[in-house]
């Protein structure tokens, strides 16, 4: 299974490529999409879009999960990331991968085995169950791999099978 994660923003989205074959987990690739800073927000949404279209069209990925939002002070910066989601959705949508939505302590969970991990153990343990010798940079790109790795071990799970299948509910 090719699962392509993604960590929605604006000026920067995450997106880490795992490979999960009978319990074996390989990253094939991870970065992040940039847009420039003090450029509408249409026209970075519109990039977010085409370059994440052309991510799908190489990696051919067979789920997409995402992080679901966190409020938390500024609430601007959330209705920004909150239009990034939306654009992302949408892209997953046309090319018909299923989209599965985790929240940050599921990651943590999933990827730690504690939903209240600090961030440096869930790149700890990134960089241990993929075997390489340092967390993946910039962080954005990190947390995209850990919500690839919470999917694949949430996909096998006999106790969470279905997972939040945005795509077939829109």
């Amino acid at each position: 299974m090719r699962i392509l994660g993604i960590d929605p923003g604006v000026a920067t989205v995450g997106f880490g490529l795992v490979e999960s074959n009978r319990g074996q987990l390989k990253l094939a690739g991870c970065g992040v999409i940039t847009t420039p800073a003090h450029t509408p927000l249409s026209s970075r949404l519109d990039q977010i879009y085409t370059d994440l279209e052309e991510l799908i069209g190489a990696y051919h990925p067979d789920a997409i999960p995402v992080e679901e939002l966190f409020f938390s002070k500024n609430i601007t910066t959330g209705i920004a990331v909150a239009h990034s989601r939306g654009v992302i959705l949408l892209c997953a949508r046309r090319a018909s991968v299923p989209v599965y939505e985790y929240t940050p302590m599921q990651v943590k969970q999933a990827v730690v085995g504690y939903g209240l991990a600090e961030k440096k153990q869930v790149m700890d343990m990134v960089r241990r169950l993929l075997n390489l010798p340092a967390a993946p940079r910039p962080d954005d790109a990190a947390d995209a791999v850990a919500l690839a790795l919470c999917h694949a071990r949430s996909a096998t799970s006999l106790l969470n099978r279905g997972g939040t299948d945005v795509c077939s509910t829109i």
